[in-house]
């Protein structure tokens, strides 16, 4: 017998409710696993214990939080908020109209990061690339620029299209970050509802949904090409045979000249803990603060 869906108003609570979550999720682990991934994946040559003694290069423990302040904050407020309510809404119609739990959850989480990438998340994405990229030119021994200096000169050269580069790129990883972690963590639940005995009236504990987290955050890594090619499409290099003005399909060319199938996956072990991490924030403990707030009206 399939659950009722009860018709539910609006829930603008999620917005505080969802910057609230994603600004603690960056400022415990989601940064440290975000600067490992992105210098992994935009030095692909390194390994992940060389990427990590790399960062640490940079200033010890505060290396891994680089790129934190203001953008990370800022990213993650604003790209929590617009995720948790867009999201909510969204599964909530898909599952009026009757479809499986994992097509829901799918449904809500695409619409949710495609509505992220574009409002919020276009201009920090770009800075915080920047910001944790930017050492590659010391590599070379060029001159290091502060993130300020980068972004006007970008803004001189390319205006405000050349902040946001790289944001159908964001876009499509978003969609597909998501719609996998919010899809396969429903599906995860359904798993252990039937592995438990519970009935679809049953509500899951607390400890049930973050294990549904966990597993759909882990699978959720499957795009992190898609990864590989945003952070080169935003990164600051001084290459010679890098192209100018790449498009997604022209950055996963030169990503893959250079360093074959493998490159495509670079970053891929602190893309899979921060996709559970994230996952775990947002779809578990999304789920669990708005029964506790009574915010989670559908």
């Amino acid at each position: 017998m399939t659950q009722e869906i009860k018709k539910q108003p609006v829930n603008f609570s999620n917005i505080l409710l969802g910057a609230g979550l994603n600004f603690a999720e960056v400022t415990t682990l989601g940064q440290p696993l975000e600067v490992t991934k992105t210098t992994m994946a935009a030095n692909r040559s390194l390994t992940m214990p060389q990427a990590v003694k790399f960062v640490w290069s940079r200033g010890g423990v505060l290396g891994f939080y680089q790129g934190l302040i203001p953008w990370a904050w800022i990213e993650a407020s604003t790209k929590g908020a617009v995720l948790l309510f867009v999201s909510a809404e969204a599964e909530y119609r898909f599952k009026t109209m009757g479809v499986s739990p994992f097509v829901a959850g799918m449904g809500g989480g695409i619409t949710g990061g495609l509505a992220q990438a574009y409002l919020t998340m276009g201009f920090c994405t770009c800075m915080k690339t920047v910001e944790i990229t930017r050492a590659k030119q010391a590599a070379t021994g060029a001159a290091t620029q502060t993130s300020f200096q980068v972004f006007k000169e970008i803004y001189k050269n390319e205006g405000i299209r050349g902040i946001n580069k790289g944001v159908n790129a964001v876009a499509i990883r978003q969609m597909t970050n998501w719609g996998s972690r919010f899809g396969f963590s429903r599906l995860a639940e359904e798993a252990i509802r039937k592995f438990s005995g519970k009935s679809e009236n049953q509500k899951l504990s607390a400890w049930e949904k973050i294990a549904g987290s966990v597993i759909g955050g882990g699978l959720s890594a499957w795009n992190q090409p898609i990864e590989v090619i945003r952070v080169e499409m935003q990164s600051k290099t001084n290459d010679p045979n890098r192209p100018k003005n790449l498009s997604v399909v022209g950055a996963m060319k030169y990503i893959y000249q250079g360093h074959g199938l493998k490159g495509l996956y670079r970053g891929v072990t602190p893309r899979i803990g921060l996709g559970v991490w994230q996952t775990v924030f947002m779809v578990a403990f999304g789920d669990i603060f708005k029964k506790m707030l009574n915010a989670d009206g559908h």
